[in-house]
């Protein structure tokens, strides 16, 4: 463990000794005027190199989960409960990427809730799920009556317990018959709110031309500064996702020196065990947005180098997610391995800070500024 917490701090110092000065006291940063050439071409890259692909990749991933499931149900057997595993964790891999443009179209008609219901803080969702499985609740089985019943019921996490929770077995064998259709419904539901949403992007003159063109006539950003605040909102609350919502819920870290045994039980995607790939997942997204859109291309000159820390941060953080392996009670259980969630712990909230203060700092959105705040 002392290992593992010197390396954690060894790479905090070797970050903050790469920063200039000016990055590495947040109140001495000096407002900028965000380059007026920089931004549309970074909010148009944004827009057609990652959020277009991304709900391509997810269009695509649920159409053959819809196929895994319709052949598991046509002749059910081991090998295509296999299958149809296979393809739920390719969408949860998909979905991870693109998941975390929580915005716009996503927010509409509750498709982000409708396609993930989480967390299930009380366990209302899990409870529904397992009423319409005992029941036999044919109405679930029939994808335009499944969307208007709970958001709860028709997402991953239902199709999850409906593929690995009690009783999942019997999805191989005749006896799954309704257990089968009901996933299969829920399948064409996924695949169909990932349509809307692939549609949504795609159409010219809808919220991909409000992204390329900020200015006073825009209904979403009247100027580069709203665009700006936008896209660094993407990187800055996905970062906290991960942090708060995605890492603290089944595991905290040391507690006032105590050791917090963990709530594997708390953990996204426990029973298939995707909760680490799907967090890596979000990284390397968060990683690809930023790169991939040019973001380094709105920092003054003698602020480059706060992208190169922060290209820094993501490659360590997913690195040190993808070497957590297995089933998260045993990670847990785990001494290396639990040393290694505390590293990324750690560094996810120093990567929150540099793009939260340093990089917000540098391309002009003030110093200190804090989206938690609403600032």
């Amino acid at each position: 463990m002392r290992l593992w917490h010197s390396l954690a701090l060894g790479l905090l110092l070797m970050v903050h000794t790469a920063m200039p000065a000016v990055a590495q006291e947040g109140s001495a940063l000096s407002p900028r005027v965000l380059g007026e050439a920089a931004l549309p071409g970074v909010m148009a890259k944004a827009v057609d190199d990652f959020v277009v692909p991304g709900y391509r990749d997810l269009s695509q991933s649920t159409a053959l989960l819809v196929e895994a499931t319709s052949a598991l149900c046509r002749a059910p057997s081991e090998p295509a409960l296999g299958t149809t595993r296979a393809a739920f964790s390719g969408v949860v891999r998909k979905w991870s990427a693109i998941e975390i443009v929580r915005l716009g179209p996503a927010l509409e008609q509750n498709r982000f809730e409708r396609f993930l219901f989480y967390p299930d803080r009380k366990s209302t969702g899990l409870k529904q799920v397992q009423a319409i499985l005992a029941k036999g609740d044919e109405t679930a089985t029939e994808p335009g009556r499944l969307k208007t019943k709970s958001v709860a019921v028709q997402g991953l996490g239902a199709l999850e317990y409906v593929l690995y929770g009690t009783g999942a077995e019997v999805l191989a064998g005749k006896n799954g018959d309704f257990r089968c259709r009901y996933g299969h419904a829920i399948s064409q539901n996924l695949k169909a709110i990932a349509g809307e949403l692939l549609a949504a992007w795609e159409k010219p003159d809808g919220i991909q031309a409000a992204w390329k063109k900020p200015g006073p006539g825009n209904p979403l950003f009247r100027d580069n500064k709203e665009a700006a605040t936008e896209l660094l909102g993407i990187l800055v609350h996905s970062v906290e996702m991960v942090k708060d919502q995605r890492l603290r819920p089944f595991y905290a870290g040391a507690i006032d020196g105590k050791r917090d045994e963990g709530r594997p039980k708390l953990a996204i995607y426990w029973r298939s065990e995707n909760t680490m790939p799907s967090i890596s997942v979000n990284l390397r997204a968060l990683q690809m947005l930023f790169n991939t859109a040019g973001m380094e291309s709105l920092l003054p000159a003698d602020s480059r180098s706060i992208a190169g820390s922060v290209n820094f941060l993501f490659k360590s953080l997913i690195g040190a997610a993808d070497r957590i392996d297995g089933p998260i009670d045993a990670v847990l259980a785990d001494e290396k391995q639990r040393a290694t969630l505390d590293f990324i712990a750690l560094n996810t909230a120093d990567l929150l800070d540099r793009l939260n203060r340093d990089f917000g700092g540098a391309i002009g959105l003030g110093a200190g500024f804090s989206f938690a705040d609403g600032d």
